[in-house]
């Protein structure tokens, strides 16, 4: 099983050689090919002219190519085959004055001008709808034509003094009255996105498909053959469906439009001499952009400051790790776009160290703008499970046209008039193509993401949602992800008690203990808010901490506490500090105390301080610091430390004097305070959840070991296993099989780089995982773009770990991950209920109408009964079913697999076997009829209802594959299958008593034996069908075996700590 996506793994050449063992076969990854739909269309279009390359086969979705060549020109000439086409199209962009290379027999410049046109189909050519700030920003391009074209040149020929000059600009920036002058000139920096289609395209678009096609034509032939009102009613389910269509596609259009949107960016620019921040829109051309971790690069620029400038290029160029620059830079006339250091480009970040640089371009002169104005991406992303309902409503056309010419034979054969057999059979096609098929994916997809919006969960790629159902390994970026990425006090230890912090709530025993209860807490916080850098800015609950992270988590409990630490701090200024220093692991500070008496406050390493001190608080009183007490304090310490805490104890002494003693002894202890980044509320609750849908969790950290093997063992990672911790240092030299082995059983790694964390990933792939990674810092993004889900953290995350991630956790909380993967599974087993409803139905039309007449049992059902069938029992019900709500225990099974089929061989035989059952209780009905009343009317009215009304139950048993609707677990209830079902079987109530209705769909009344036998035709179906519904599959609980040692890592660990 292989990965649906394996991303960014390109680091230099266009392309790599991934396979090439098979002689004429080579599969290769492609630089830049991941989610271009462009190079793909270009790949296999044009290699295929070369005359010696057969076939090629780009993904887009792994950036790899496959291609099958002669032999005899031998696999060296295929790849320089790819690599020609790709450096023909680069050079356009990287050196736009010089001739593009091109292969022999077609111009670079025709193909990219022909995809181009391609993109656009004739339907979207009317009247488009633009969207705006796809990359650059979200506002509305400058009204009005731009008046001045801007400079085009190689600007990393230039030193950054003649960039300057050509510019005519200097490096204090410009001024605000030059700025608005150029913006005048220029017109805003915001590239516009190619048109979304507009809604009469997407109207149009209703009726470019065969199963639509086939409908046109059953109602010419209708229409030819005299059957006008036949055609009326085609028409009108042509129009119906297409109502529908466009209505649920229009809104799946808007949100997948919406999923690029990249919202308002601000950037730091020189204005004035001064640093201000802008919106990316009003950069202009000689702007000094000021650069820093995180920034956004929101124009091309030519680099004038660097230090250890790092910047993430691969929106670009497709480089997977950052790309370290240098302002000394100067390039030559053939620099790659990848290789100018000197130059930075829109739509890129910085990742590391600080710069300036002067804009060069913006807006479409960008090499971002340049790109998308040559190819661009118009195209909203086709999943793989659209192009296999695609295929399949093609297949079904196919077949139900067969189906429909042999019964057209066979009623000849049969003595049936040829315009009566052609009607029939124009009406059965008719009925039998499932015309909403090839939308299901998109709409239901579309409501999905609509959905998780709602739960705070933001989609970028619409794939994104059927991978959610698929991913088997969640990879977890500890800080800010797993924790909340600062540090807190969780433990404390006081007159030798210990007790436990959350939220600065401090607990004994599981109770909630009051501070001011006991003397020797008060003591401990107001001397560590006391012997503290940390300044408090704010008053009451309105505050802000400025000082170390370890020295801020003390004093915020200690306001927490209810101590006023700002009146502390006034009635007892501090007088003189000693720092902590080689040899003097401990801080020192003097304040006035009582009366002439002083107060020495001392914080810092645990033994030192503990062995300074001679007396203790205990109960409230001062008493001499016992060996028992000293062995108690220093194990609990201990403890503290094998549970990854930092801890630092706590003193104090009286002094007589303002003179800070040159040797500090005799001091009072007060107790040791442990201080993590602590974990996000339910972390442990929320891994096991993981666990029990069979997704296996991964924690990856650039802790020390010790500190890792705790937290993940606080989190359960290993499933009461031993926990397997690996330090990446060992990553470097392992043998890719021997690490494949590794990972599958490793909880955590720890001591991590962005370029292990990527390593991690890939190899997982290769493992055959499907990979989720989550994160939110800088350094997390090439590790997020290569996995099959990155997730990132919106509210705190930077902006390199949203652009690059599939998933965006807008409420930075975990949890919602859960929901995420819960709706993804969802909205994948709706589709399949969707498929498995229309499908199943459609089949019994085909059958019934086939029995009757190959048995010379007549028609069952006229044209207009079978058209309104189609009108009453496929839409709605099938639109409900897509709407289902999560089964109850959607996240107790374990993923899907990647690569099976929506429908398997396995479904569309119970799906047969479910609309034989459907078709002999039909034609039970239809027998019945005609025993009772003859071949005429009657007996078709017979057939009519009970087809329609068992549609209508079948739909119901639609809900579930394994679940019965007449007993056992109850699934959650639909409201709007409830709402479809009823109000199609009121409707099917009216035309069945209305005499016009009945006049236009050839129908008599019904008697009470009539109904009475109509519902036997139902309900005996509906009873067959649940109770030979398959037993639900036993999902094994995981087991708590030890796995086999991998080297013993997990015991060295362990040992370690």
């Amino acid at each position: 099983m292989t990965s649906p996506k394996q991303k960014g793994r390109h680091t230099g050449p266009l392309v790599t050689p991934v396979h090439t063992a098979v002689p004429g076969r080579v599969r290769l990854e492609v630089n830049g090919l991941y989610r271009s739909t462009a190079l793909k269309a270009l790949l296999e279009r044009q290699l295929t002219l070369t005359g010696f390359i057969s076939s090629a086969e780009a993904n887009i979705r792994t950036g790899r190519l496959l291609i099958v060549y002669d032999t005899d020109t031998g696999l060296a000439g295929a790849i320089e085959a790819v690599e020609a086409l790709l450096a023909g199209c680069t050079s356009g962009q990287r050196k736009r004055r010089q001739p593009r290379r091109e292969l022999p027999g077609f111009r670079v410049s025709q193909v990219m001008a022909g995809l181009a046109a391609l993109l656009k189909t004739p339907a979207e050519m009317l009247n488009p709808a633009p969207v705006f700030g796809a990359v650059a920003g979200t506002a509305a391009a400058a009204a009005g034509a731009v008046k001045q074209a801007q400079q085009v040149f190689p600007w990393h020929l230039l030193t950054a003094d003649e960039a300057l000059e050509r510019l005519d600009v200097s490096d204090r920036g410009l001024s605000s009255d030059e700025a608005g002058e150029k913006l005048r000139l220029y017109g805003e920096n915001s590239l516009e996105a190619l048109s979304r289609r507009s809604d009469i395209s997407i109207f149009l678009g209703q009726f470019n498909s065969l199963p639509v096609a086939l409908l046109g034509a059953s109602a010419v032939i209708s229409l030819l053959t005299g059957g006008t009102a036949d055609a009326a009613v085609i028409l009108g389910v042509v129009l119906i469906n297409s109502a529908i269509g466009f209505v649920t596609e229009r809104q799946a259009e808007r949100t997948i439009s919406s999923l690029s949107e990249t919202g308002i960016r601000m950037v730091d620019v020189l204005r004035d001499n001064a640093v201000v921040r802008i919106q990316v829109e009003q950069v202009v051309p000689g702007d000094i952009l000021v650069l820093s971790p995180g920034a956004y690069i929101s124009a091309d620029i030519r680099l004038l400051r660097s230090h250890r400038l790092t910047i993430d290029e691969s929106a670009l160029t497709g480089e997977s790790l950052p790309v370290r620059k240098d302002h000394a830079f100067v390039g030559s006339d053939d620099t790659a776009l990848a290789d100018r250091r000197n130059m930075a480009y829109m739509g890129t970040h910085v990742t590391g160290g600080n710069g300036r640089g002067v804009v060069i371009g913006t807006a479409e002169v960008t090499e971002l703008g340049q790109i998308q104005t040559m190819v661009g991406e118009a195209e909203a992303p086709e999943t793989p499970m659209q192009k296999q309902l695609d295929t399949m409503g093609t297949q079904l056309a196919l077949l139900s046209g067969a189906v429909c010419a042999g019964v057209f034979g066979i009623g000849l054969l049969r003595g049936f008039g040829w315009l009566e057999m052609l009607k029939s059979s124009v009406s059965l096609a008719v009925a039998a193509v499932p015309e909403g098929l090839p939308a299901v994916a998109t709409t239901t997809l579309a409501m999905g993401i609509a959905e998780m919006r709602k739960r705070n969960v933001a989609v970028r790629h619409l794939d994104a949602v059927e991978s959610l159902g698929s991913v088997q390994m969640f990879c977890m970026d500890k800080t800010g992800t797993l924790t909340m990425n600062r540090m807190a006090v969780v433990a404390l230890y006081a007159g030798q008690e210990p007790f436990a912090v959350t939220e600065n709530r401090i607990m004994s025993s599981g109770s909630t203990v009051d501070p001011s209860s006991r003397d020797e807490l008060v003591r401990l916080m107001q001397v560590v808010s006391l012997c503290s850098e940390t300044e408090i800015h704010g008053t009451g609950d309105d505050y802000h901490l400025e000082g170390s992270a370890t020295e801020n988590a003390l004093v915020d409990l200690a306001i927490g506490s209810g101590i006023d630490v700002a009146a502390l701090r006034e009635d007892h200024p501090k007088l003189k500090t000693r720092y902590r220093a080689e040899g003097r692991p401990y801080m020192t500070t003097l304040h006035p105390y009582r009366g002439t008496k002083h107060l020495l406050a001392v914080k810092g390493s645990p033994d030192e301080v503990l062995e300074m001190c001679t007396y203790q608080i205990r109960n409230g009183r001062k008493v001499r610091l016992s060996a028992a007490a000293r062995e108690a304090i220093a194990a609990e310490n201990n403890r503290m430390a094998g549970d990854a805490l930092r801890v630092l104890g706590v003193a104090y002494r009286e002094l007589d004097s303002d003179r800070m003693p040159a040797r500090t002894g005799s001091l009072v202890w007060l107790g040791l305070a442990g201080m993590a980044d602590p974990m996000r509320a339910g972390m442990d609750e929320l891994i096991a959840q993981y666990h029990r849908a069979g997704i296996e969790t991964i924690m990856i950290t650039g802790d020390q070991s010790g500190t890792a093997f705790a937290i993940g063992n606080q989190l359960g990672l290993s499933k009461g296993r031993p926990l397997q911790v690996l330090e990446s240092s060992q990553l470097e030299n392992i043998d890719p099989e021997l690490l494949a082995g590794l990972l599958k059983n490793t909880h955590v790694f720890a001591r991590v780089s962005p370029a292990h964390k990527l390593k991690i990933v890939q190899a997982l792939q290769d493992a055959g995982y499907v990979v989720a990674m989550t994160g939110d810092g800088i350094n997390d993004g090439p590790a997020l773009k290569a996995a099959d889900i990155g997730v990132a953290m919106g509210a705190e995350g930077t902006n390199v770990a949203r652009d690059v991630s599939d998933v965006v956790l807008e409420d930075d909380n975990l949890h919602t991950m859960a929901v995420a993967i819960r709706q993804g599974r969802t909205i994948y087993n709706n589709i399949r209920k969707t498929i498995h409803f229309m499908v199943s139905t459609n089949l019994t039309e085909i059958e019934v109408m086939l029995a009757g007449i190959a048995l010379g049992l007549g028609q069952p059902m006229n044209p207009m009964q079978l058209l309104w069938i189609n009108l009453v029992t496929d839409i709605f019900p099938g639109l409900a079913l897509s709407l289902e709500p999560a089964e109850p225990d959607i996240m107790d099974r374990p993923p899907r697999d990647p690569n099976e089929k929506i429908i398997s061989g396995p479904d569309l035989r119970r799906m047969t076997f479910e609309s034989g059952i459907i078709g002999l209780g039909t034609m039970g009905a239809y027998l019945y009829g005609l025993k009772r009343y003859g071949n005429n009317a009657a007996a078709s009215t017979m057939a009519f209802n009970t087809l329609t009304l068992n549609e209508l139950a079948h739909a119901l048993s639609s809900r579930s594959k394994y679940r019965n609707v007449f007993g056992g677990q109850k699934l959650p209830p639909n409201p709007h299958l409830k709402r479809a079902i009823l109000g199609m079987a009121g409707m099917q109530a009216v035309v069945s008593v209305v005499p016009a209705f009945r006049r236009l769909l050839g129908t008599t009344p019904i008697g009470l034996v009539d109904l009475a036998v109509i519902a036997a035709g139902v309900v005996l179906p509906l009873i067959v069908n649940e109770g030979t519904k398959p037993a639900p599959p036993n999902i094994e609980p995981e087991t708590e075996a030890e796995t086999p040692d991998t080297g013993n890592i997990g015991e060295t660990e362990e040992a370690g700590t």
